[in-house]
């Protein structure tokens, strides 16, 4: 699947932002794509969230308030969040 170069833009950047986060072994498995899960592939801690959040934030401005977006949602939502959601998510507000 290819993707558009803004979705790819986006994709780099939480991959970069996710390894800074929860380091470089993240990625042994490979590459993060749009089906990568937060909790199923990557098994981030909650922190790990907090941090990822201060990191978006700080990358992308206050439009990008990943933990009143991530508050909006439902525990099994949250659970199953991937990183295509994050990026579209991001997308719609950059």
């Amino acid at each position: 699947m290819t993707l558009d170069p803004a979705t790819a833009a986006i994709l780099a950047t939480v991959e970069r932002l996710v390894i800074e986060v929860a380091g470089d072994e993240i990625t042994l498995a490979g590459p993060l794509t749009l089906a990568t899960s937060f909790n199923a592939d990557l098994e981030l801690e909650s922190i790990e969230f907090v941090a990822l959040a201060e990191k978006l934030q700080a990358h992308y401005g206050a439009q990008v308030d990943f933990v009143g977006w991530i508050s909006t949602k439902q525990l099994d939502e949250i659970i199953a969040l991937t990183v295509g959601d994050l990026v579209t998510f991001i997308a719609a507000r950059t």
